[in-house]
């Protein structure tokens, strides 16, 4: 099959080459293309070879063989390094892609953790603080419970302010049988005041009052001062001991208080 000179090689023959694990088969009464180029370069003799040439002409042509295997595997070997470094650019930018994600994630986690941190502490601040200026503002209200005492030391001043405060609770009830409880050491006082105070009730209402002392039950004593006034069997009642004209007074003057002692706040828009 070489051509007209080989006249001794009858059969067809397969040529296997190894090189840098590729393979090659070449059945060459099937492959032209590679004939062509094989004769073109290896001309066929015009007369008969010899078996040491046709081994010469085997051998230029396993050289040639192998020549072209190893440019082959050479184009091969240079696809596949190409592709295998695409692909691992491409999972190296996809992985450095995912890093950059999870990173920026975790930051943001961070950063969210700071500012629920950063609010909470303002926030325990902020509850100090108001918890320390309560507590200034409750020792200021303490201060006046206790001297709250000193207001009955001054019998007249306190005669005065007891027959002001059965006064004010009457005319709130505007009922015709009124009891008076008072504590127990000022039921005499109290006894003395039931005419001025009807008086001054008829004066300022137009109406006639039934005014009674408790003589039953007084006022706890721990109360500083002051009176209740019950009406319809105890159903009504207006509470005008000290302590409670104190409290109500506190409702009042808190905001002033706190702007006495801390200063005017200047977040706030109206004073509470």
């Amino acid at each position: 099959w070489l051509g007209v000179g080989v006249g001794k090689l009858t059969r067809r023959a397969v040529i296997i080459i190894r090189k840098s694990s590729v393979e090659v088969s070449l059945v060459f009464l099937s492959d032209f293309s590679f004939f062509g180029a094989f004769s073109s370069k290896y001309p066929p003799s015009t007369m008969a070879l010899s078996d040491a040439d046709v081994q010469k002409q085997i051998k230029h042509m396993m050289a040639f063989i192998e020549q072209e295997a190893n440019e082959k595997a050479e184009e091969i070997d240079a696809k596949a390094e190409e592709e295998f470094n695409i692909e691992k650019g491409r999972l190296v930018q996809h992985q450095r892609l995912k890093i950059m994600e999870y990173y920026d994630r975790k930051e943001k986690q961070v950063e969210l953790q700071k500012k629920i941190q950063s609010s909470n502490m303002l926030n325990q601040a902020r509850l100090k603080a108001l918890k320390v200026r309560e507590d200034h503002v409750r020792n200021v209200l303490d201060e006046a419970r206790k001297r709250l005492g000193e207001v009955t030391k001054d019998q007249p001043k306190y005669k005065k302010l007891v027959e002001k405060l059965m006064i004010q609770g009457l005319l709130q009830l505007l009922e015709p049988n009124v009891l008076i409880r008072a504590r127990e050491a000022d039921k005499d006082m109290v006894d003395d005041l039931l005419p001025s105070v009807s008086k001054a009730y008829q004066d300022i209402a137009g109406k006639e009052i039934n005014l009674k002392v408790d003589s039953d039950q007084f006022l706890p004593v721990d109360t500083t001062g002051g009176i209740e006034l019950l009406a319809q069997r105890g159903k009504i009642k207006i509470s005008n001991t000290l302590e409670a004209r104190l409290e109500l007074i506190a409702q009042q003057i808190v905001p002033d208080i706190r702007v006495a002692i801390f200063g005017r706040n200047p977040n706030r828009k109206f004073d509470d």
